[in-house]
This record gives C-alpha cells, structure tokens and sequence, in this order.
C-alpha cells in the first residue's frame, strides 16, 4: 500500500461533500451527483426564541428566481398552539396535496440534529452481507455509509469469495485507533493515515478496483491501495460488514 497516493478520478456521487459551517440564510448550494440511494444530508442548528418556522427544500436547481421545482419541502412550524411540520412538493409553480406531521420534535430555544436519509431500502443492522455475482472488475466501486456507536470497539469489511475465504478485510480498531489491512493469515498491514472513525459520527468507505488490487477512501480522503491480482478479485462473491456502527448504505 501507499499512502497518500492519489485516487484515480471518482464519480461525484460518491464523494462525501464537505460540511459548510454557519451559512448565511437563505443558503443555497449544489449537492454533488445529485440525491441518489445513500445520500445523506445531515444538519445541525438551533432553533431562535421566538422562531415562527424554517424550512428545508431539496429543488431541481440553485437559482432562487425564477424559483425552481421543489422535490422535498420540509418546514418545521411553531407560532401554532401544537408545533408540527409540513412536507410538500413544488411543481410548475403550484404546490401539491402537502403532509402534516403533528408532535415535531424541534423546540424554540433548543438545539437540533436532522438527518435527511435518501433511499430504497430501510437501515440495516450488521452483521451484513451483500453479494457479489461477477465479482470485482476494474472500474467497480464499493461504498459503504453508516453511522460509528456511542462506544465502538472495531469496525471490519470483507470480501469472501467462493469458499468462504477471506483474501481482503479492512479492519478499523477503535481501542488503539488502528486502520489496517487484514491478510487472510492474520498479518497485520497498517494505514499510515490519520484515523477519520469517531463515536457517534458518519463515515464514508469506498473501495475502487484498478487492475491489481483495490483503492481505498475514507470520508473522501484517500489512503492508499492493496494489491490483488485480477483473477482474485474475480473469485470475489461477497461483502461482508460487521462491527461497532449502524448501517445505512451498501452500494455498489
């Protein structure tokens, strides 16, 4: 492996967008690649005092006039005696039939944490395995995104082939904060990159394969590669994860 070597170009929908810090209101930006299965959106804020309402929208363009279609509208609302939030769709200019949601979970005065999570399928639990038909061919990617537990102990992603052999894990030690690749004879072979797994905070895994072995990506800072040769990463048939976290995408 080496460290620090540069990935070849990924597409952008699997980059893990950088977090913007206190944006001024009304902020409107671009989401790379798009909203796809796996997107997630996270935001944090804080509520003023004497809030009436705010809102989130997911539109089809980053112009605010001529005001753009609005796929997801989500407006938390609190001058009403029963604060609730409000769902809509914006298309050609006239809104659709919109959702209440009563009970919002979102106070005046408080501070808050939503998580926005696009997709087909609902979150997983771990251990988790996913199969791998034709195997692996250069060009493929692997992504993997979830969320690290309150008290993590190790995180590992597999790939098995056929017999149920493992000739590639990567395992992410939380006791000494360790990022390593795992030889099916139990050798050890240390990333020598800083260590991006944190309790309670999301993670990106991507794993590329190149003709000769696997390039590895964690939160979009790359960290090097393994060797395999071609006709092993054909034999390939799952990916397996296990560990400390909670799961929410497998994509590939």
């Amino acid at each position: 492996m080496s460290p620090g070597e540069n990935l070849d170009p990924i597409p952008d929908c699997f980059i893990l967008q950088p977090p913007v810090f206190h944006p001024v209101i009304p902020y409107v930006t671009t989401i790379f690649g798009g909203l796809h299965a796996g997107k997630m959106v996270m935001l944090q804020g804080v509520v003023p005092l004497r809030a009436h309402r705010f809102q989130v929208d997911f539109q089809c363009g980053c112009s605010l006039y001529p005001q753009p279609d609005i796929a997801i509208h989500f407006n938390p609302r609190f001058h009403t005696t029963k604060p609730h939030v409000i769902c809509n769709t914006l298309h050609s200019g006239c809104w659709q039939r919109e959702a209440r949601w009563p009970g919002v979970a979102l106070q005046r005065g408080a501070s808050f944490l939503i998580l926005f999570l696009f997709g087909n399928e609902e979150v997983k639990q771990v251990p988790c395995s996913r199969a791998l038909p034709q195997g692996l061919w250069p060009g493929q990617v692997i992504i993997v995104r979830g969320l690290v537990l309150q008290e993590p102990k190790e995180f590992t992603l597999s790939l098995r082939d056929e017999a149920s052999r493992t000739p590639v894990m990567l395992r992410a030690s939380f006791t000494d904060r360790t990022l390593a690749w795992v030889s099916p004879w139990g050798f050890k072979k240390l990333i020598s990159a800083p260590f991006l797994f944190y309790p309670q905070r999301f993670f990106e895994v991507l794993l590329l394969c190149q003709e000769g072995g696997l390039k590895l990506a964690l939160n979009g800072q790359p960290l090097g590669s393994t060797n395999l040769d071609q006709q092993t990463l054909e034999r390939l048939r799952e990916v397996r994860i296990s560990g400390s976290i909670q799961l929410y995408c497998v994509h590939y």
